[in-house]
C-alpha cells in the first residue's frame, strides 16, 4: 500500500468515526423530550452550512452562475417529499404515517452525502499536495455537528438506532468515496467546475428542509421550551460560523 494511500485510508477512518460520534450524542439520549431541541440545532446546522460554507464556496467556484441550481436543489426536495415519497410527519413516532414517512431523512442523507463526497475529493486532492491534515482537520470539525443534524431527522421519522447508524457511516463513507473518484479520475474528468453546482444544488437542499420541515416540527411540538429551542437553533448557526471563520474554505 503506498504512504497516499495509507493516509488516506486512516484520515477516511477518522471522518467516518466522527460521524458516528454525532449520530451517537442523539441515538444514546434516553429523554425524547431533547429531540425537538436536537431538530432546532440541526436546522441551525443546516442553515449555518448552507450560508456559511456551501454557498461561498458554490460562489467562489462558479461566480453567480452557480446559484442557479440552489431553487433547483430546494424544488427538487420539494417534489420528492410532495409527489414521490410520503411525507414526513409532523405527529410523534408511534404515528404510523410518521413511521412510513422516508422523504425528509432521505433528503437529509442525500445532501449532506453529496456535499461529502466532495470532501473526500477535497482530502484527495490535500494528501496528493502534502496537507492532508489540514483538509481532515476542516472535514472532521463539520462532520460531528452534520451527523448529529441527520441522526435527529432520522430519529424523528422513527427509525431504529441500527438504521441512524447505517445511515450515518454511509454518509461518512462518501469521504472515501470522494478520494478514489479523485483518484482514479483526476486526469479526466474536471472537479473544480462540478463541485460548485454540487454545492448549490445541496445548499437549496439544505434550505428546503430547515425551512418546510424542521423548523415547522420544532414550532408545533416545542411550545413548552420555546428559549431553549431558540438557543439550540443559534448554537446550530453559531457552530458553523466559527468553523467557517477558523477553517476558512480548507474543506473544499
Amino acid at each position: 500500500m503506498s504512504p497516499v494511500v495509507a493516509e488516506v485510508f486512516l484520515y477516511s477512518c477518522i471522518v467516518v468515526m466522527s460521524a458516528l460520534a454525532g449520530a451517537a450524542v442523539v441515538v444514546l439520549n434516553e429523554k425524547s423530550t431533547r429531540l425537538v431541541t436536537f431538530l432546532a440545532f440541526a436546522a441551525g446546522v443546516m442553515f449555518g452550512a448552507a450560508f456559511f460554507h456551501m454557498l461561498p464556496e458554490a460562489y467562489e467556484g462558479g461566480g453567480w452562475w452557480a446559484f442557479a441550481l440552489v431553487p433547483l436543489g430546494f424544488l427538487f426536495v420539494l417534489v420528492l417529499e410532495r409527489y414521490l415519497v410520503a411525507h414526513a410527519c409532523e405527529e410523534p413516532p408511534d404515528c404510523a404515517e410518521h413511521v412510513h414517512g422516508r422523504a425528509l431523512g432521505l433528503s437529509a442523507f442525500l445532501g449532506l452525502s453529496t456535499h461529502t463526497l466532495f470532501d473526500g475529493i477535497a482530502l484527495g486532492s490535500s494528501v496528493k499536495e502534502g496537507v492532508g491534515a489540514m483538509a481532515l482537520l476542516a472535514i472532521t470539525a463539520h462532520k460531528i455537528p452534520s451527523s448529529l443534524s441527520l441522526a435527529s431527522i432520522l430519529q424523528a421519522e422513527g427509525k431504529k438506532r441500527g438504521t441512524i447508524l447505517a445511515y450515518t457511516a454511509l454518509y461518512g463513507l462518501m469521504v472515501p468515496v470522494g478520494a478514489l473518484l479523485y483518484f482514479g479520475f483526476d486526469a479526466v474528468l474536471r472537479f473544480e467546475s462540478l463541485a460548485p453546482k454540487a454545492l448549490a444544488f445541496s445548499a437549496g437542499t439544505f434550505l428546503y428542509i430547515a425551512v418546510s420541515d424542521l423548523l415547522p416540527h420544532v414550532n408545533k411540538h416545542g411550545r413548552d421550551k420555546p428559549g431553549r429551542n431558540l438557543v439550540a437553533l443559534a448554537a446550530g448557526l453559531l457552530v458553523m460560523f466559527v468553523l467557517a471563520r477558523v477553517l476558512g474554505h480548507t474543506e473544499h
